[in-house]
């Protein structure tokens, strides 16, 4: 019996490290990840800044504006809501679609996930600029960022890269393409 056991312990640990030698590693994810994001970008136009005013070009022609620091998050306003914003721990609804990017890069089917599609679905909320519950961080504060600088019932079109994502996506190191419209509560 244990003449069958050392050469089977040895098997297990070549191909353990077989395996381990053809997976990425983190920056190496991210250096792929910054890759699709700028090859999506680069069929876009794109706006290094906020405008000043905050007024933004609208429209699905529109650009992508990068609206966060780390450039994790570019912002395509199809629709810039109302002039009323949302203050600090506001419930905020929303519906959305996402699409992986990489579905972008090596073609065919990107079919969206998300709620946008279907009415019945349970309500989706954030409270506004609160990251310390849950419910707001569940989705990522990169889906937020909007709402700081647009009106409720605005829709744009998220590039929303890993670190700005939801935390379960932030391992995996997949950008995400989403179209989210804004709700204020109505109650």
């Amino acid at each position: 019996m244990k003449r069958y056991i050392l050469p089977l312990v040895s098997i297990a640990v070549m191909l353990g490290l077989a395996s381990c030698s053809d997976s990425k590693s983190y920056s190496e994810l991210l250096t792929e990840e910054n890759h699709i994001v700028n090859d999506f970008l680069s069929q876009h136009r794109l706006v290094d800044n906020i405008p000043s005013d905050t007024v933004f070009e609208v429209g699905p022609d529109a650009p992508y504006y990068c609206v966060e620091d780390e450039g994790n998050v570019y912002m395509q306003v199809l629709d810039a809501g109302t002039d009323e914003r949302p203050s600090y721990n506001d419930r905020v609804y929303f519906r959305y679609m996402r699409y992986n990017l990489n579905g972008y890069v090596v073609g065919g089917d990107n079919v969206g996930g998300g709620n946008a599609d279907n009415m019945n679905s349970g309500s989706t909320f954030f409270l506004f600029g609160n990251e310390y519950v849950e419910t707001s961080t569940q989705y990522g504060m990169g889906i937020q960022i909007p709402m700081k600088l647009l009106g409720y019932n605005a829709k744009v079109n998220l590039v929303i890269k890993s670190q700005a994502g939801p935390t379960a996506d932030m391992s995996y190191v997949v950008p995400y393409l989403y179209t989210i419209s804004y709700y204020k509560p109505v109650i």
